[in-house]
């Protein structure tokens, strides 16, 4: 029975995992946007500086992860990377930021969490542009 068949059809795979990949970016980047106007703001930085090297340079950042990674997401360019500094602006959400606050306000970021942790694993799929780096290196060798 279909429902339960377990196999991996390549085609609706590299498609789920493109559209996973394009739509958490896209939401990310929306947070990262909305920091950007803080950062570039004329009034004082009031963002948490749970590392101790500053405001400013702690939303510096976020914004780094939340909008360059998210954009090298978008196009699937060194995705296991661009994840990296996504999945600890993550950690640092959950368990540092929002660590006593409740499993409401841990709960967005643990789904973005997961969401990189699984990227990470899988990579960006066939529709990316590390598919077609990968892809042209192999042939030189061949």
């Amino acid at each position: 029975m279909w429902i339960f068949d377990t196999t991996r059809d390549k085609r609706l795979y590299n498609f789920v995992l493109f559209l996973i990949r394009i739509t958490i970016a896209l939401f990310m980047l929306t947070h990262g946007l909305k920091k950007i106007d803080l950062l570039l703001s004329d009034e004082p930085v009031q963002f948490a500086d749970p590392f101790g090297i500053g405001a400013t340079a702690s939303l510096m950042l976020v914004v780094f992860a939340e909008v360059v990674c998210s954009a090298l997401l978008i196009v699937g360019l060194a995705t296991r990377l661009a994840v990296l500094p996504l999945i600890i602006t993550m950690v640092v959400a959950v368990f540092m930021i929002h660590g006593s606050d409740g499993f409401e306000r841990q709960e967005l970021g643990s789904i973005y969490l997961m969401v990189y942790v699984l990227l990470l694993i899988t990579g960006s799929g066939k529709y990316s542009l590390d598919h077609l780096i990968c892809r042209k290196k192999r042939k030189m060798f061949y």
